[in-house]
């Protein structure tokens, strides 16, 4: 089992090389303090002068005296890149995505991540039940900002059933307690049917709109129901009038706020749109995306950046080319509105597959949790033209495997096809269209 502080790289020619500190040492401490994590760790070697007490495999200690720049980074890396172990989530939420994940998929999926550090780190969004008071301070000691919240319900009731966690109620205060401390927070509301939808979802963002904007922005996300629910709460999925319903509430606030506070404050994730079967309100309406990596305003963004791309000379084939796009239902008629404009200008041939979800179940309709099997079971023996284009959001971060661990290699075999992985970005789902060099 690796040592809490193993060091997992050090950077050439850093301060650390030059001081003889090797991957596989240990950091037991700076300036004769322990490190629980990396944020003890950037926060002592911020100093002018560091003592660095570090055990070398063999078991010798070095006591490493160093003199640098303040702020000046001595060149290491931790595995885990956090130092200290994430920790796990302790709710039992009635609408857990991990809880409905099927049998057999790899170990790291079905870990559940409550950490307010990730939150920082990554963007995870996280509920503070798992967090002490101790390590609430910390948050603010350190001024991890900002961090991302799970509240789903200010009834603190209402948050205790959805949550299965008895002491889920005290989030208002712990929110409090961290806007009044500087620490920015973005808030999510996953909304249940007949849970935390209605009235309880406009209280909950009328409570959480009076600490703007030390609450920066309120998301509100649909629950996602996979087909893998068994003997779970039972929850339904928003039906097209009931998706309107949340949009028309939702759309008030904004308004008030609007001239109330100078921001709309809370914004509807887009795949409440798309089930509502309605536009976007566009891109101003979104204003500094704030939740952009949380599906909100997402499409507004991807169509801003195509249009304007579309605007500028464009390098491309004279030969007419056939490219082929794999993406989920609920993305299917933007891309294909998209694509029909491209046609309309450029010589290329495009084809548009809206891929059904049956590896999570055909209610999950979202491009980033499509699997290389589905794709590949429902694109064999299709006529793909000259490329496959997938969005980058159906592969693990950095890497180019699917949920299913199918590899992306894998898929350009089983099609006989280039695949295209391309990020969520207008410009450059255009120029992959049209085969310009990226």
């Amino acid at each position: 089992m690796t040592k809490h502080g193993t060091i997992s790289t050090v950077e050439k020619g850093s301060i650390a090389e030059q001081a003889g500190i090797e991957k596989g040492d240990v950091l037991l401490s700076v300036n004769g303090q322990n490190i629980i994590d990396i944020f003890d760790y950037r926060f002592l070697v911020a100093d002018e002068k560091i003592l660095v007490c570090i055990e070398k495999p063999d078991g010798q200690v070095w006591e490493i005296d160093i003199e640098k720049d303040q702020y000046e980074d001595i060149g290491l890396e931790f595995d885990p890149p956090i130092i200290d172990r994430e920790r796990s989530c302790r709710n039992k939420c009635i609408f857990c995505f991990i809880d409905q994940l099927p049998e057999s998929m790899r170990d790291t999926l079905y870990f559940k991540d409550d950490d307010a550090r990730l939150s920082f780190l990554t963007g995870n969004y996280v509920t503070l039940t798992n967090t002490s008071d101790e390590e609430l301070e910390r948050i603010i000691k350190y001024k991890l900002s900002p961090v991302n919240i799970s509240v789903h319900a200010t009834d603190p009731d209402i948050r205790c059933k959805m949550m299965n966690n008895k002491f889920a109620g005290k989030i208002m205060n712990q929110i409090a307690h961290l806007t009044e401390n500087n620490i920015t927070v973005n808030c999510q509301l996953v909304i249940c049917e007949g849970i935390n939808d209605g009235d309880v979802m406009v209280q909950s963002i009328e409570d959480l709109a009076v600490l703007y904007p030390g609450v920066n922005s309120i998301s509100v996300v649909p629950v996602g129901l996979t087909g893998h629910r068994e003997k779970l709460f039972s929850l339904q999925p928003f039906d097209k009038e009931e998706a309107l319903e949340i949009i028309h509430r939702v759309s008030a606030l904004q308004n008030r706020y609007l001239k109330e506070k100078g921001s709309r404050i809370v914004f509807c994730a887009d795949e409440l749109y798309v089930i509502a079967g309605i536009e976007n309100p566009g891109y101003d309406a979104y204003e500094t995306f704030p939740q952009l990596e949380n599906g909100v305003g997402l499409l507004a963004a991807f169509e801003k950046e195509f249009h304007d791309a579309m605007q500028l000379e464009r390098q491309y084939k004279k030969d007419v080319e056939t490219v082929s796009i794999a993406t989920g239902k609920a993305a299917e008629g933007f891309i294909r509105k998209l694509c029909h404009k491209i046609m309309t200008r450029y010589p290329v041939d495009i084809r548009v597959f809206g891929i059904e979800n049956r590896f999570f179940g055909t209610t999950v309709t979202v491009a980033g949790l499509l699997t290389g099997q589905d794709i590949k079971e429902q694109l064999k023996g299709k006529e793909l033209g000259n490329r496959l284009l997938l969005s980058s959001s159906m592969f693990r971060a950095g890497e180019e495997t699917f949920l299913d661990d199918m590899t992306l290699d894998d898929l350009k075999q089983a099609l006989n096809v280039e695949v295209i992985a391309v990020k969520n970005d207008g410009e450059e789902f255009l120029r992959n269209v049209l085969g310009e060099k990226i």
